[in-house]
């Protein structure tokens, strides 16, 4: 499975800057349904948000996919890596 990258910054409420990629598969390109996505995932930190925003990976960033992230995929739509405070 090709995944395609999208590249995700959230401003906290306590000042930090969160760093996380969002990982679809290349068929997903409404960045809405990626917003989505970003939003499920704070829900599962149980993190407060001032602004999600949310750009595709501006180096056309598609790799193959871990089984690991297939399964993710298949099973929920995404899957994600953690960069920058995202505890």
């Amino acid at each position: 499975m090709d995944i395609a990258v999208w590249d995700t910054y959230v401003h906290r409420t306590d000042g930090l800057l969160m760093h996380f990629d969002i990982l679809v598969s290349t068929e997903v390109q409404e960045s809405n349904q990626i917003l989505e996505y970003a939003i499920q995932f704070l829900a599962s930190k149980g993190l407060d948000i001032e602004h999600v925003e949310v750009k595709k990976c501006q180096f056309c960033h598609i790799e193959s996919a871990t089984d690991m992230t297939v399964r993710a995929i298949e099973g929920k739509g995404f899957d994600i890596i953690e960069f920058e405070n995202c505890n």
